[in-house]
Order: structure tokens, then C-alpha cells, then sequence
């Protein structure tokens, strides 16, 4: 019984632990402004599928990303950087 109230107890202390650094951690936010605006100096023609495609880039697919730019006039290292920029938190 002393066994288990010590184990229930360590179990306790972690869980308040991990919970609070999750609290504690900065929520992430990603940057679809920033793509949008590198996309349109970069000659993206359709503000639309820019949005699509950048949005796609948030969520970490970077190939359907560069290529929903692509096709909306970016240039392929522009839409690379561009996707790059919509997963990253805004400064």
C-alpha cells in the first residue's frame, strides 16, 4: 500500500509538470500574411489560390504549397520561401 501511494504520488507530480510547461509553452501561430506578401512581389496573379496554397504550407506540406504558387505565377525559389515563411510564428 506505501508503494502504491508513492507511485501515485510521483505519477501526480508529473502530470502537473507536463501539464504546466504545455500552459507554459507559447502558442504557435503561423504566418500567412508574410507568404501572401512574398508570393504577391513575387508575381502571384490569383490572391485566392495564393491564400489555398499558403494555408497548405501551414500545416507543413511545402510540396503542395510551392506548387498551388507556382501555378499562380510565383517562381520556384520565391514559392519555396514563401512556404517556408507561412509555417513560422509572425514577428
Amino acid at each position: 500500500m506505501h508503494a502504491s501511494t508513492r507511485i501515485a504520488g510521483a505519477l501526480t507530480g508529473l502530470t502537473l509538470t507536463l501539464g504546466g510547461a504545455l500552459v507554459a509553452a507559447p502558442a504557435v501561430r503561423a504566418d500567412i500574411p508574410a507568404c501572401v506578401q512574398m508570393a504577391e512581389l513575387a508575381g502571384a496573379t490569383d490572391s485566392d489560390s495564393v491564400t489555398a496554397a499558403c494555408s497548405r504550407g501551414v500545416v507543413g506540406d511545402l510540396e503542395s504549397c510551392v506548387t498551388g504558387l507556382t501555378a499562380a505565377g510565383v517562381a520556384g525559389g520565391a514559392a519555396t520561401g514563401a512556404c517556408r515563411a507561412a509555417a513560422y510564428e509572425p514577428r
